[in-house]
């Protein structure tokens, strides 16, 4: 065993597939001086009982980035380090019993084939000629992976610890961390029973501890990690001479088979199977008051349940009824960790300094390769090579309580293969925050969606509207909601609509050298005193990072607004960039915030208020708005006419009540979906994020080249504008069929994919189904002929004109 050091780059706390993973890949950039703790043995937790899956599916693009780097570093992985491992890529057939699940399977394959894996669509007659024991009578389709497969969980976790070893860092086994401590310089020290350790960096990698590990840093700025474990079961036959037949012949493994409308997956293990199902009546542990994980649960494991997966084991039993010969050898039965959403952490501490998170991964070692590049690019650069918002900490917030991560756990495991569908709002755990106009938009007919925690109305239904979960289960825009956005989006173009926003992140920045620091912070210039202007942080790359709605109040005063998600991410950034003497004020709780827009949207103001209403656009004022104090801002993301109203929260509800009163029509988030597309105005994490440049994302209006502070990433824009774009930001229309576009859908040109949409709908004013996309920069030729794949057909697209598809000129905004 190692000797502990005294000193240490990077400490990581915990010895799973993922921490090792990251030790290695630290190393792999130089940092050959870290550390990691493990409690017990190597692979401890849920690595050890891990069935040992390895696909590549996703229709997320960060997690199918994840699991496609796992599957090329895995394949080359024991010749690399010198050490044996059981990796087999058998491919996998994804079985599809209805059109809809053929839908998904064609927007995935087309996101891997982008990404170079060769996905593809058979029939069920091919799959019955691989899978000669499949019984394929009743499926509508299926996927083929080649990439998809399984490996040793033990062994990849050695081989990732031998390679990390060989490059000179430490691994000491049973020596568990006792707690951390921060130093004022933002160091850390790690304490353990066998001695302490300093280091510059600390990562939580502790699997299903890593709640009871995140508790320490909780007086340094954190919180309590989001998650909570689940019970899940997998059994294993006994040996199948017809496998083992079949192996013989073929000289391999049988593709995997996941029949996911089902909801489970079916290996070869040896020469039985494996058997793993995801049960809709799941069970959690470890959930209820005074029921703590033990202190070392490193190696145990449940008494099985098989009552509980008995329907899905009868289900896979006559998909392959050669299983119906075998008798069960044995049933694993072991805790698994899940955050609300299914995705790890995988990043930045919220809230915390030098501290990063690697855990809470539902399938940790089809993940663990990719985590731990990514992780380890967090900590050396700053910055990871894709955008990973899907699984960064700072995406949830204060609002996951212990019984929310109980009841998002247990719905995401019982639906874990379940369609996402555009949509779809997923009811467990609701209502956590609430606007404090929230009865009043229910009454009229709000059909909610949550937005970080926030209830907000996607849209608003009339008496007879089917708003069933039922009914949402379609990739297709035509739906109950779809005459209702029309009516709301036309009100806006027409009249006068009414938006009720809460959770706008409101970040109010102050003191001496704020707006020094400020035109160091962003890319371009500040707003003069009482007007409003966007403002882009870009990261060492010139990569959009965030971007900022920046009110100038004062010469040292301003308030910084941003989307509801990025609370924990923009907050972080502006809290850690500000200097000495610069305060940052959060509002975000305390204040809610209308939009009203509409060309008569001035006349429904004016007997409301006394402000003054011919200010231009961009502009900002105090005033009163039906009797109450309200700051009101001339700016509308609908591209009419507009103002946005935002007062504290316990006035909000008369001001709401007054302004639908005086004629506004409500609207929900679809219309503002739609309607921001026709502008071209971009949303954060979808059209803007890390995976692309200012320059790339079509804001070079907002670089300001020529002033003299040296802002983050102005070297690599100068460098890319003399070199040239990859990509360019282009607005499309589509010719679309039942459905639009959704993010990441390929663009084709010449039997080449070419680029993709970030997002994408149907644009009411426009009468066309509207995309926002990232293209080859020779194509973006108003006029040039593409296609984009949209679940799996190409539909005509053509380049539109560098300016918004509704009134380019905005005249109908400055009106």
């Amino acid at each position: 065993m190692a000797d502990l050091p005294s000193k240490a780059r990077v400490v990581i706390i915990g010895g799973g597939v993922v921490g090792c993973s990251s030790l290695y890949h630290l190393a792999k950039k130089g940092w050959t001086d870290c550390v990691l703790l493990e409690k017990n043995e190597l692979t401890a937790g849920s690595t050890w009982h891990a069935a040992g899956n390895v696909p590549t599916f996703s229709t997320s693009w960060a997690i199918m980035n994840m699991q496609r780097y796992s599957t090329e570093l895995y394949s080359g992985l024991a010749e690399e380090v010198d050490y044996p491992m059981n990796y087999h890529q058998t491919g996998s057939i994804r079985l599809a019993h209805s059109k809809e699940r053929i839908q998904e399977f064609e927007r995935a394959c087309s996101m891997g084939r982008y990404q170079g894996i060769e996905m593809e669509m058979w029939t069920p007659e091919q799959a019955k000629e691989r899978y000669p024991f499949l019984e394929t009578h009743d499926l509508a389709g299926v996927l083929w992976d080649p990439s998809d497969g399984d490996i040793d969980p033990a062994q990849v976790t050695q081989a990732l610890a031998k390679g990390a070893r060989d490059m000179g860092q430490k691994i000491i086994r049973f020596c568990p961390a006792t707690g951390v401590t921060q130093h004022d310089d933002g160091s850390w020290t790690v304490h353990t029973d066998k001695g302490d350790i300093d280091c510059d960096n600390v990562v939580n990698a502790a699997g299903y501890y890593a709640q009871r590990v995140g508790e320490w840093f909780k007086p340094y700025g954190g919180r309590t990690v989001p998650m909570m474990v689940m019970s899940h079961q997998y059994l294993l036959t006994e040996q199948i001479p017809e496998v083992e037949a079949w192996s013989k012949e073929h000289g391999g493994k049988l593709p995997l088979i996941r029949d996911v409308d089902i909801s489970y997956y079916l290996r070869q293990e040896k020469n039985g199977y494996n058997l793993g199902p995801y049960e809709p009546n799941c069970k959690g542990e470890w959930t209820e008051s005074g029921d703590a994980i033990p202190e070392d649960f490193s190696f145990q494991l449940w008494q099985d349940d098989l009552d509980r997966i008995e329907d899905i084991v009868t289900d896979a039993m006559e998909r392959v009824p050669l299983m119906q010969t075998s008798g069960v050898s044995s049933v694993i039965n072991g805790p698994i960790p899940y955050a609300p959403d299914g995705l790890p952490l995988v990043g930045p501490m919220p809230g915390v300094k030098n501290a990063f998170e690697a855990c809470v991964f539902t399938f940790g070692i089809a993940q663990g390769g990719g985590a731990g590049k990514v992780l380890a690019e967090w900590i050396v650069d700053g910055a990871t090579e894709w955008d990973m918002w899907a699984v960064d900490p700072r995406r949830y917030t204060d609002f996951t309580d212990h019984q929310y991560c109980v009841d998002k756990g247990m719905e995401v495991y019982g639906n874990e293969y379940a369609m996402h569908f555009p949509y779809h709002e997923w009811p467990a755990a609701r209502d956590r925050k609430l606007s404090p106009n929230h009865a009043k938009i229910k009454e009229l007919g709000g059909v909610m969606g949550a937005y970080n925690g926030w209830e907000r109305a996607n849209w608003f239904a009339k008496p007879g509207d089917d708003t069933s979960l039922e009914a949402t289960h379609t990739w297709g825009r035509s739906g109950p909601w779809e005459p209702r956005i029309r009516e709301e989006c036309e009100a806006v173009r027409d009249a006068c609509g009414v938006l009720d926003l809460p959770g706008f992140t409101r970040l109010w920045v102050q003191g001496e050298g704020a707006d020094e620091w400020l035109r160091g912070f962003v890319t371009g210039g500040l707003p003069k005193i009482g007007r409003i202007n966007l403002v882009y942080v870009a990261d060492k790359r010139g990569r959009i990072v965030t971007e900022f709605s920046c009110i100038r109040l004062d010469e040292n005063s301003f308030v910084l607004i941003t989307a509801a998600t990025a609370q924990w991410h923009d907050g972080d950034l502006v809290r850690n960039s500000v200097p000495d003497g610069v305060t940052v004020t959060e509002t975000t709780t305390e204040r809610d915030a209308l939009l009203v827009a509409g060309p008569t949207s001035r006349d429904v103001l004016s007997g409301l208020t006394d402000a003054d209403l011919t200010q231009g656009w961009l502009t900002h004022q105090h005033c009163t708005v039906a009797g109450k104090k309200a700051f009101l801002i001339r700016v509308s993301f609908t591209g009419e006419l507009g103002w946005e109203v935002h007062a504290a929260n316990e006035d909000m509800p008369a001001i709401y009540e007054a302004i639908l009163e005086a004629g506004a029509k409500p609207f929900g988030m679809y219309a503002l979906n739609s309607l921001r597309l026709e502008k071209g105005y971009r949303a954060w994490k979808g059209d803007l994020s890390t995976d692309y440049s200012m320059l790339e994302g079509g804001l070079e209006r907002f670089v300001k080249f020529d002033k003299p502070q040296d802002f983050t990433g102005k070297a690599a824009l100068l460098a890319e504008k003399q070199q040239g774009r990859k990509k360019a930001f282009c607005t499309l229309v589509i010719e679309a069929g039942d459905a639009d576009a959704p993010y990441m859908s390929t663009v084709w040109h010449d039997g080449q994919i070419v680029g993709e949409t970030t997002s994408g709908a149907w644009g009411y004013r426009v009468n066309a189904s509207v995309a926002l996309a990232m293209i080859r920069p020779e194509l973006v030729e108003p006029g040039t002929e593409l296609e984009v794949e949209i679940y799996g057909q190409r539909c005509k697209a053509v380049v539109q004109p560098d300016q918004p598809l509704w009134d380019p000129q905005n005249d109908r905004l400055r009106a």
